[in-house]
């Protein structure tokens, strides 16, 4: 594998997508520790060591590399674009007009690029208002006595200028992602989502040492270690699984030329869905304790929400989680695969499953595959989004922005995976050997 590194950078075209790649990532980190206009930056470091950053809060400080809880530029990182592609890709399958742009090719595909963005600007102004608005009130950081003085200026001008710098923030996140992905290596994207989460691992590891009883806190940190290599191994393991329908194309005549007699298959991974169920279900239970935190209230129904919904260790909260993860994998797998458009698809181009009828039997036959893989790949996501709320929270690591959480990993190993896959591409064709040999 350090031989391929080497031979990456000894390869001139190659070297300057990777340099360029690093250069985009180092302005990044740095523009998420700059402060935005109006904060009192050391009144924020004050609370920071205090902030509870679970549920829907935590994955939004995860997603933009800890700088939203420190009010910078980038404060809303790349969340506002993420929620607006998950949107847009719901979307397709509801509006006919986004439908028929998707199957235009390469000109639909720059349209709805553009309506993603478009919409990405909308919600960077929703989500900058609203995190401008609790840090001015103090709600950010309840449980600081200063909390409520980390933006001293509150004025309407202070306040758009704060929402804009978001916002222009959020456009340029936006934009050096597709730097990355036009004149770098891989997904810009998912390159700086990377970043972000990986960010965080340093801080929420040494403080799980901090925080440690035995030997000094070693135990608990090497334990953690040991248990994120066994996380990553076992994803990595069904990330990689995937379910191969054969497919077979008959030989046509077109002329005096021979088309067609080529064998192929049809990809189905077992964990169809990604990470998105495990957005969905968390963002969903942030809700309650969002009812309880501006309701106010001391009514018997406000303190069961807050015994059993907002701390992420109560039974009722795993049991609902769990199921939530398991209903959305299926719900994401049914939208964003159509059995139905591959049958077709196959059967005009003279396609058919070894021993199934071309047309309405092989999409039954598809839609029965796929039901048998995403049981397990949903009972997998859920495990793993659970297993590490369940054995470490008594190293008070019970959150969505745990190390080695469900959704940190899993968007860490895949977008690992799929990076060095394309480094491996671009060495093969050079005739080097890859990381994976």
């Amino acid at each position: 594998m350090f031989t391929a590194f080497a031979r990456a950078f000894k390869t001139p075209d190659l070297r300057k997508k990777l340099l360029f790649t690093l250069g985009i990532i180092v302005i990044y980190r740095l523009g998420a520790h700059v402060p935005a206009p109006g904060v009192d930056y050391a009144k924020v470091q004050q609370c920071i060591d205090q902030a509870d950053s679970g549920g829907l809060l935590g994955l939004m400080q995860m997603f933009s590399g800890g700088a939203l809880l420190q009010i910078t530029i980038f404060a809303l990182g790349i969340m506002p674009y993420i929620t607006a592609s998950i949107i847009l890709q719901l979307l397709t399958v509801v509006i006919p007009r986004l439908e028929a742009l998707k199957k235009e090719g390469q000109s639909g595909t720059a349209k709805i690029t553009q309506y993603t963005r478009y919409l990405t600007v909308a919600l960077a102004v929703l989500q900058g208002t609203g995190l401008v608005a609790t840090a001015r009130s103090g709600a950010l950081f309840q449980n600081c006595s200063v909390g409520d003085q980390i933006v001293a200026d509150k004025s309407i001008f202070t306040t758009l200028v704060m929402v804009v710098t978001m916002t222009a923030g959020t456009a340029c996140v936006m934009w050096l992602g597709e730097l990355i992905t036009d004149r770098g290596i891989g997904n810009g994207m998912s390159i700086l989502m990377f970043i972000s989460i990986a960010a965080t691992f340093p801080g929420a590891l040494w403080a799980i040492k901090e925080s440690g009883k035995l030997a000094d806190g070693w135990i608990e940190f090497g334990t953690v270690i040991l248990i994120g290599f066994v996380m990553v191994a076992l994803v990595v393991f069904v990330e990689q699984a995937q379910r191969r329908i054969p497919v077979q194309y008959a030989k046509r005549m077109i002329g005096r030329r021979s088309y067609g007699g080529t064998s192929t298959y049809i990809p189905l991974k077992v964990n169809q869905a990604g990470v998105i169920p495990v957005i969905f279900a968390s963002s969903l239970l942030f809700i309650p304790s969002l009812i309880v935190q501006f309701s106010n209230s001391t009514a018997g129904w406000a303190t069961w929400i807050q015994d059993h919904f907002v701390t992420g260790d109560h039974p009722y909260y795993i049991a609902v989680y769990f199921v939530l993860i398991v209903f959305f994998a299926f719900f994401y797998v049914a939208i964003s695969f159509n059995p139905d458009e591959v049958a077709d698809n196959m059967k005009k181009y003279g396609g058919f499953i070894p021993g199934i009828r071309a047309g309405r039997p092989t999409a039954e036959y598809l839609s029965y595959v796929l039901n048998r893989i995403t049981w397990p790949g949903s009972l997998y996501l859920g495990l793993i989004a659970l297993v590490p709320t369940m054995a470490l929270a008594g190293f008070g690591g019970a959150n969505q922005n745990f190390p080695f959480g469900g959704t940190s990993i899993l968007i860490i190993v895949g977008v690992g995976l799929e990076t060095v896959k394309q480094i491996e591409s671009q060495l093969q064709q050079r005739n080097y050997e890859g990381f994976l040999r």
